[in-house]
């Protein structure tokens, strides 16, 4: 049977930047040896596959493959199959208004909405489907260090330090004081995410490009990939990050999170949050995507 694939860089909007995806379409009868084997195959940081939706006023039923494990829960994935579905649905829609998608994933449905302004490339965002709860006790500053090849003095500024948290995979929040030391951090010094187990989130309140708010890297070698140029499931944890040190005030507030500087991969995501009476209400990931390839496999 033929099934017709595209792949997409994502939380960009440039090709052959951001976090590249592929997308496989009509992926019924695939079972889940055959997913992960294809995963396998195009070893990208996720691969998506759409199958129809269990409740038909949603859009699509999807899952999410790393070339080692199934996610419950990804942001790249997420935003790079809202753009792609509203593309191929309704594309004359998608350029005058927003169109909604909503993907049901392992987690839960997932809202996105898509858009396309003439001029720029397509984006969407959608509104995590949980909000961020902590998961589990960091490491010592020490021991993060050695897994990183860095100095314990490299661990932790102002009042960050490390923590676990998640929305769907966890995520070991580590704060890194500078972005010289990110540079040196080696993301093959330790399988971060083993055995089901934590990433490895690195951030960094100094950053490359004017504008960002945060600059991070995220190692994952139990994932199947070592490193990740853009982690929207890590932004999402990063949320219960800023909560828990930053206390930003009520209201909306609007953060930009570069990553895969280091790889080559340039990337930018946006996490917004909206806080009410010093709690956080609800946020959401977001950023643009372009579709670089098209093709069938032949399976």
């Amino acid at each position: 049977m033929s099934r017709h694939f595209y792949t997409l860089d994502v939380f960009t909007a440039q090709p052959l930047a951001g976090n590249p995806l592929a997308v496989v379409l009509d992926a019924q009868g695939l079972d889940d040896a055959a997913m992960q084997a294809i995963a396998r195959e195009f070893n990208l940081s996720e691969t998506v596959f759409v199958g129809e939706p269990r409740n038909p006023v949603n859009t699509a039923a999807v899952r999410i493959f790393t070339p080692a494990r199934e996610l419950p829960f990804a942001g790249h994935p997420t935003v790079g199959t809202a753009v792609l579905l509203a593309h191929l649905r309704a594309r004359d829609l998608l350029a005058s208004q927003d169109l909604r998608i909503v993907l049901e994933e392992t987690i839960g449905e997932v809202v996105c909405v898509a858009r396309h302004r003439r001029g720029e490339a397509m984006a969407a965002y959608f509104t995590l489907p949980r909000l961020p709860a902590p998961a589990g006790e960091a490491p010592s500053a020490e021991a993060l260090a050695d897994g990183l090849g860095l100095d314990a003095a490299d661990i932790g500024f102002g009042a960050h330090v490390p923590s676990v948290w998640g929305v769907g995979a966890p995520h070991i929040c580590i704060p890194v004081a500078s972005l010289d030391a990110m540079a040196r951090a080696d993301p093959f010094k330790r399988r971060w995410g083993e055995g089901g187990g934590p990433s490895a989130y690195l951030y960094c309140p100094q950053a490359v490009q004017a504008g960002s708010h945060y600059h991070t890297r995220m190692f994952a070698g139990g994932w199947g990939l070592a490193e990740d140029p853009a982690t929207g499931s890590a932004a999402a944890a990063f949320a219960g990050v800023v909560m828990a040190f930053d206390k930003p005030g009520d209201g909306e507030h609007m953060l930009v999170i570069e990553q895969g500087f280091e790889m080559g991969r340039p990337s930018l995501i946006s996490l917004g949050l909206e806080v009410e009476a010093g709690a956080l209400r609800s946020a959401t990931i977001g950023g643009s995507a372009v579709i670089v390839s098209e093709g069938t496999l032949r399976l």
